[in-house]
């Protein structure tokens, strides 16, 4: 009993706080390695933390900085950073290396951010320009004097509570800024989520009902930390929680995932189905079999991938889904073993139930009535997983919570059992004669049209406006060999609506289908493309400059 009701206190605490409980309890227990063969105990985690955070303090942070730029791949360097800067009261922003430096430099300037805390790696491989000091971490060994080990290691042997009050986080509040985190900027300019300490713990807790996890759980963590998903469920529900991490710097090293998988012998492995695909044809059956979870969000899980992955390691990949905006996670398809109801396990075609703490709606698009049960509408969010709002854009802020409800700009259905299916982004379906088209589906057989498979983009479709339908479908597709009358036939023959087929001259041939650094589509630049196509191609009507896209998040930043 005396267990249950500390363990209860302690989820009432910030992160921060949790992890130096997490530490002290691991003790001696392996709690972070990652794929350079480092390895350390939970004692050994906090000791190496306290020294990076007296080197900041003392060689790098002026005392009115707030907030801080990292940009580390995933490692023990990059937890540790991330770890250490909350103990100083500042706000790590970890920023995206796969965007460009134009890109970070807006994501600085937005925080104020006047130093970055880097991995040599990084910056050798993408060759970054900044409006910040950058830091080297590999730097720091040769400034950590014997005063700050013998200090650090005296303060890790501290009662939490002293340790606590020494380094000036005592009074922390759950409701203070943990973390912001920046869009993808699919559909406009990265906004900076504000992420509370709160948002964060509650998804913690929410996960650990919810999949029901173990101290002997081992969480294989490759998605990176400026991702939502990689943020919470990778970095902060293994250093509050009783699990242990371990980190490679890239996803897609199938073989060197594999490995770690196998040596460590991880039980949880959270990606996207990308990666999974990756793995089935390069990752050796038996690297995988201590896997017990897996979970893919941020894209569709197909159930081919699911089924090909359950045949080969034994172990079903879970959709889950979520966006940045909501710390990430909003609902998840829970393995039945894991699952403490076996009603709310995973269902195949959903993205599951929204987890503990956390309630979902569906509203009609126009009227914002609410909907009943499988129709599809407006997917609407309520809980403590909302963010605070967008850095520095009240306005932005208030479009999309309303009444505390955060509108998530994907058209989904609810089931009678509360299982979620989401049918896309709102800013991917066209208002055409009174009807929602959506442009994933065409997408979809387009691309087998034009030869192509789900791994390959070789067409997008967005919508511009026409006076007589409210919106068209434009495509714009790599060279094809099939000439549009002919793919528009074939749309047909695969059972399309006739209202869903795009008209044969629009169809623009690009040399590169727009993308962001994350893979996904930059729905941004393709409108403006087709737009500028479209006007291109019928000079005597003038491009509606007014279509306003709604500044939601983009799913799976999650």
């Amino acid at each position: 009993m005396a267990e249950r009701q500390t363990a209860r206190d302690a989820a009432r605490l910030p992160p921060p706080r949790r992890f130096l409980r997490a530490c002290h309890e691991a003790g001696r227990r392996p709690k972070v390695a990652d794929s350079t063969g480092v390895e350390l105990t939970g004692h050994e985690l906090l000791v190496r933390t306290l020294i990076v955070r007296r080197l900041l303090e003392r060689h790098v942070l002026a005392d009115d900085e707030r907030f801080v730029g990292l940009l580390l791949p995933p490692s023990a360097g990059a937890v540790i950073a991330n770890a250490a800067l909350p103990l100083l009261n500042r706000v790590p922003v970890n920023l995206n290396y796969t965007t460009s430096s134009e890109a970070m430099n807006q994501c600085i300037a937005e925080c104020g951010i006047r130093h970055v805390l880097a991995s040599r790696r990084v910056l050798e491989r993408f060759k970054v320009n900044l409006d910040a000091e950058i830091v080297p971490l590999e730097d720091f060994r040769s400034r950590v004097t014997l005063a700050d080990k013998l200090i650090a290691f005296a303060q890790a042997t501290l009662p939490v509570e002293m340790l606590e009050r020494s380094l000036g986080i005592a009074g922390v509040s759950g409701d203070e800024l943990l973390t912001v985190m920046f869009t993808s900027g699919s559909t406009g300019e990265p906004k900076g989520v504000m992420l509370s300490h709160d948002n964060v713990a509650t998804q913690i807790d929410a996960m650990h009902r919810a999949v029901n996890l173990r101290r002997g759980d081992v969480a294989l963590g490759v998605l990176p930390f400026f991702h939502g998903y990689g943020y919470t469920a990778t970095l902060w529900t293994v250093l509050t929680l009783p699990l242990k991490g371990v980190y490679h710097f890239d996803p897609r090293d199938s073989q060197l995932v594999g490995t770690l998988c196998r040596t460590h012998r991880a039980t949880m492995l959270m990606s996207i189905p990308t990666f999974l695909r990756n793995y089935l044809r390069r990752v050796p059956a038996e690297d995988f079999r201590s896997l017990d979870v897996v979970f893919a969000s941020s894209e569709k899980l197909s159930t081919e991938l699911a089924d090909a992955f359950e045949a080969r390691f034994g172990v079903r990949p879970c959709d889950g889904y979520g966006c940045t905006e909501l710390s990430p996670v909003v609902a998840l398809n829970v393995p039945p073993g894991r699952s403490a109801n076996p009603a709310s396990a995973a269902r195949d075609g959903t993205v599951g139930p929204p987890i503990p703490g956390v309630t979902a709606k569906v509203v009609d698009v126009d009227s914002g009535r609410d909907l009943a049960a499988n129709e599809p509408g407006m997917l609407l969010v309520r809980g403590p997983n909302v963010m605070k709002g967008y850095l520095n854009r009240p306005e932005a802020s208030a479009r999309v919570i309303r009444d505390g409800w955060y509108v998530t700009g994907d058209i989904a259905a609810i089931d009678p059992d509360g299982f979620i299916e989401i049918r896309g982004r709102e800013s991917r379906f066209s208002k055409m004669a009174g009807e929602m088209v959506p442009h994933i589906r065409v997408e979809e057989l387009l691309r087998l049209a034009l030869g192509g498979d789900e791994e390959h983009l070789n067409a997008a479709v967005t919508g511009v406006p026409d006076p007589s339908r409210g919106e068209r479908l434009v495509v714009l597709h790599l060279q094809a060999r099939k000439s549009p009358d002919q793919i528009c036939r074939e749309l047909a023959a695969a059972g399309l609506p006739k209202l869903w087929i795009p008209a044969p001259d629009m169809f623009f041939e690009v040399p590169e289908i727009p993308v962001l650094g994350t893979g996904k589509l930059d729905l941004r630049r393709l409108k403006e493309m087709a737009t500028g196509m479209v006007h291109a191609a019928s000079p005597g009507q003038a491009p509606d400059r007014g279509v306003s896209v709604l500044p939601i998040a983009t799913r799976g930043q999650a």
